[in-house]
């Protein structure tokens, strides 16, 4: 696993043997430079004199993404009406599914952060897993084609097409949770949001508690994505106590 604290030279061939797990895991080979940038945090970039991050290739993928899980739901759906087209494009490319993405595949330990995001548990923060899901999909289309950035698009979202909770509960958490509240004779969820950062890359912390039942946070790179990363975790804090 790539830790790190450990110094780069000494981590070498332990990255060089996480890559190819990691390539492997995505059916993909990304050249070796679009791989390390599209791995690379800011927070990284930051402990080491300003490096290039994969910000860039986020902002890539994300188009990317969303055109290619636009096309596959037209196409694989065709009794659907637009509202509901958009519904399922909204929850496949929501942070949330990333971040889940990521957590099946592993992604966190591959990513190069800076000491306090580790120390911080940035390695398993959904903003963190969803943005770099999106890098890699930039680094795909940059280093081998739309074809196969594409096609690694629909292997990642797959899982959660044949998942039919996908499309359920994970569409509007906020809305789901206030349903289990008021079903255990609970009031509205509350929520409280706190921010940080500069104004161009602020970070939302939201913090959702149902009385005394359930509390839980989300972090985002907005209020809403915030509020509904912490309404889903309440969900699955009430769903494991009751199991």
């Amino acid at each position: 696993m790539v830790r790190s604290e450990m110094p780069d030279k000494a981590a070498a061939s332990d990255k060089a043997l996480d890559r190819t797990h990691l390539l492997a895991t995505l059916e993909v080979q990304i050249p070796d430079d679009l791989l390390h940038l599209a791995l690379t945090h800011r927070s990284w970039s930051y402990e080491h004199g300003g490096v290039a991050t994969n910000e860039r290739l986020e902002f890539l993928g994300d188009s990317i993404l969303g055109q290619a899980v636009t096309v596959m739901l037209y196409t694989r759906f065709p009794e659907l009406s637009e509202g509901e087209l958009a519904k399922r494009r909204a929850s496949l490319v929501s942070t949330v599914a990333l971040a889940g993405i990521g957590t099946t595949i592993g992604l966190g330990a591959y990513i190069h952060l800076g000491r306090g995001e580790v120390l911080t548990g940035g390695r398993e923060k959904a903003s963190i897993l969803a943005d770099t899901v999106e890098a890699l999909i930039g680094a795909t289309y940059l280093g081998l084609g739309g074809e196969t950035a594409t096609a690694l698009v629909l292997r990642l979202v797959e899982p959660l097409i044949a998942n039919p909770n996908t499309f359920g509960e994970s569409m509007d958490p906020k809305t789901t949770l206030q349903e289990l509240a008021a079903a255990a004779g609970e009031g509205a969820p509350h929520y409280d949001v706190a921010e940080s950062g500069p104004d161009h890359r602020k970070t939302f912390i939201a913090t959702v508690s149902i009385g005394t039942l359930v509390s839980a946070t989300g972090e985002g790179s907005s209020k809403k994505q915030a509020e509904s990363l912490a309404a889903r975790k309440a969900q699955q804090l009430l769903a494991d106590r009751d199991a």
